[in-house]
């Protein structure tokens, strides 16, 4: 319940403070709409700082579904703090209410920049991530019962008519400020200065709200500390906007270890691709390391062996003339399928546009990818995977001997639904009679995430031959900022399941088509072995309703 300064809650002894009605610089109508404008911007305000908390905790320290509920669990408990904290604020709601939208906007506006530098100097943030969600909490639960102490004092109203305009205010400024994230703020600014710059925004509509309508209830040295204490937290924040690009740079060399070649932010993730540091060969030559949030997700000493042992079982085990890649941005799978003469045509659908012009246009990545997208056999289509695999049936085309997935992995994907027993069932739909699929299903290591995804493409209809390709430590972070694992606790090994209709298709490579480079039949052999070696039965198939991976 919130309490009003008219009134105590039902069944309590505290005497409600009473005020008389402040003198407004503005008529009274004018005045409450100033202050249901404040609402509206802190409101929007405070959204983007949750979202900002989530956004980093799934960038910096994975298990995004982990991240978000810890996040806002956290948040929604701290603000119910904060209200509390507020009623000893109530006689003094305008200084109150000036203080806490200072020291919101400068946690709130500094929270993204303070948890990349440690992310990238220090390592683990996820302590750090719960403070910021905790104090961030606090302030905007302090908000709304100092607002509905100074929207009283303007004109008196029944307190249920006083609760309805201000939460209309609040909930209106959270659309638009959960909208302004992904749409303005991260294409425009990036997250680091979007923060900062909501964060001044936060600081001069709070100041100029209490300064403007309720400065008669402060001291005269009150006024001057409030307003020097928001004019320099707004030229803190501002200043902070002007040393993003060096702070960004000095974070990625601390977290990739080489030479960032290309940083590029998208509405789906973050890629990095670094040259040099450990991508150097033994020979001394430099090669590349590209990055999917703050993942290693391909680098140059070893990512042939991964895409061999992705795509030449599968192209091996019957016809291969028509093939579907999902995935694949940075084209490397798609470099192994144009191997073979006989292809003659390939669909490649990868949801990140981002991804798809960098591979096209960094010479270092054409040279790896050997300019697959540039080959006549190439369509490629900008879309979801699970969308486009739902909305083909309707598109006339034809059914495909191979479908590769390749994505990042069940356990280090935000979304799991390429790893769900619908999706499985729908690229099962678009195999022609003797296809086959094959799915990248992360490191055996991680053996209930491996295995739940062979039981979830067995509950498709499909049958299925595991195998596990020993590698190097494909999908973990790397660098100084990053947790240190033990040889004993990084992957060794990647993890595929290779399937068709009827049994599992047989692990082998065509002795018609090209010869691999990394990976002969005699690995294969171990891989088929390696896999069965550490079997995890009686998993349950991971659905859209009840996902089985991430906690």
């Amino acid at each position: 319940m919130i309490e009003t300064p008219a009134s105590a809650p039902a069944g309590s002894t505290e005497p409600a403070p009473r005020r008389a009605p402040v003198r407004l610089p503005v008529p009274a109508g004018v005045g409450r709409f100033l202050v249901l404008t404040a609402v509206f911007v802190c409101a929007a305000c405070g959204l983007v700082y949750e979202l900002v908390l989530v956004a980093m905790g799934s960038y910096l320290t994975g298990g995004s579904v982990t991240n978000t509920s810890v996040v806002l669990s956290v948040m929604v408990f701290a603000m119910g703090l904060g209200s509390l904290f507020a009623k000893r604020l109530r006689t003094r709601a305008a200084a109150g209410f000036g203080a806490v939208e200072a020291l919101l906007a400068l946690v709130g506006g500094c929270s993204a920049m303070v948890l990349y530098g440690y992310f990238a100097w220090f390592g683990g943030s996820r302590l750090l991530l719960i403070g910021f969600s905790l104090v961030i909490g606090v302030l905007i639960g302090a908000e709304m019962p100092l607002l509905m102490t100074l929207i009283q004092r303007i004109r008196k109203q029944d307190p249920g008519g006083a609760v309805a305009d201000l939460f209309a205010a609040d909930y209106v400024g959270a659309l638009v400020g959960g909208l302004a994230f992904p749409f303005l703020l991260l294409p425009l600014l990036g997250q680091l200065s979007g923060a900062l710059v909501v964060g001044a925004v936060n600081a001069a509509v709070g100041c100029a709200m209490v300064l403007g309508l309720f400065r008669q209830d402060l001291s005269r040295r009150a006024r001057r500390v409030l307003l020097a204490t928001n004019a320099l937290i707004t030229a803190l924040l501002i200043a902070g906007t002007t040393v993003v690009g060096p702070f960004e740079n000095a974070t990625r060399r601390a977290v990739y270890d080489g030479e960032v070649r290309a940083a590029v932010t998208t509405g789906a993730r973050r890629i990095v691709l670094v040259e040099g540091g450990p991508h150097t060969d033994r020979a001394g030559r430099r090669g590349i390391g590209l990055f999917l949030d703050g993942r290693l997700w391909v680098s140059s000493l070893d990512e042939r062996r991964y895409h061999e042992a992705l795509v030449h079982p599968a192209m091996a085990a019957g016809p291969r003339g028509r093939v579907l890649v999902l995935g694949d941005g940075d084209g490397l799978a798609l470099r192994e399928v144009l191997r073979y003469p006989d292809v003659h045509a390939v669909t490649l659908v990868e949801p990140d546009s981002g991804m798809v012009e960098l591979a096209r246009t960094d010479p270092l990545l054409e040279d790896l990818n050997h300019r697959s997208f540039d080959d006549p056999r190439v369509r490629v289509e900008t879309d979801d995977v699970f969308d486009w695999l739902r909305a083909w049936p309707g598109s006339g085309r034809p059914p495909y001997d191979v479908v590769v997935a390749d994505l990042p992995g069940p356990a280090f994907s935000a979304d799991a639904r390429p790893y769900s027993q619908e999706f499985f069932g729908l690229a099962g739909r678009s195999l022609a009679e003797r296809g086959r699929l094959v799915v990248h299903a992360g490191p055996p290591e991680l053996p209930r995430a491996y295995w739940t995804v062979e039981a979830t493409v067995r509950s498709a209809g499909l049958g299925t031959t595991p195998y596990a390709v020993d590698g190097r430590r494909f999908g973990f972070r790397t660098g100084p900022g990053c947790v240190r694992l033990s040889e004993s606790e990084r992957p060794a090994h990647w993890g595929f399941v290779l399937a068709a209709r009827g049994t599992g298709p047989p692990l082998a490579l065509a002795p018609d088509g090209p010869r691999p480079r990394a990976v002969d039949r005699a690995d294969l052999r171990r891989a088929a072995a390696r896999a069965e070696d550490g079997r995890v039965t009686g998993l349950p198939a991971s659905t859209l309703m009840h996902p089985r991976y991430q906690g």
